[in-house]
């Protein structure tokens, strides 16, 4: 009877619980949340947007371009220019086709943003909106 008392404590102070599998799927459920991300790229600049009554939410992978009230024209955070948005948008539409959404401040000039309508199209842009707030009401 001793004997089996003592293979009965013996096997109550080695049980634990084993970790690794555990760990594994940690890892798993990280990578897949890491790769299933989507990430909204931003013009980098505020944009004091004008208010429209018609204005909705679109979609969230879209070339996002600003125009500041000193008519600089960016994407990413830089400077591009009127001549460096057609050659953005052909790049980024060859993939697949994503709509342009120009971010005009209030106060810029009517000419820039039709420039740079103008260069969107050139660059093969099937849909350009003008992002807008939305008005109080």
């Amino acid at each position: 009877m001793g004997r089996f008392r003592d293979s009965a404590n013996e096997d109550a102070s080695e049980a634990s619980i084993d970790m690794s599998p555990l760990i594994d799927c940690v890892f798993i459920l990280l990578i897949f949340f890491i790769v299933t991300t989507v990430f909204v790229e931003e013009t980098g600049v505020d944009v004091d947007k004008p208010q429209a009554a018609s204005a909705s939410n679109l979609e969230k992978t879209s070339i996002l371009i600003a125009i500041t009230e000193s008519g600089s024209v960016i994407y990413g955070g830089k400077e591009i220019g009127i001549s460096g948005v057609q050659p953005l948008v052909r790049r980024m539409v060859l993939k697949e086709q994503i709509p342009v959404i120009l971010q005009a401040d209030r106060g810029a000039k009517m000419e820039v943003f039709a420039q740079v309508l103008d260069q969107a199209k050139l660059g093969g842009a099937q849909v350009v909106n003008l992002a807008t707030s939305r008005t109080q009401g």
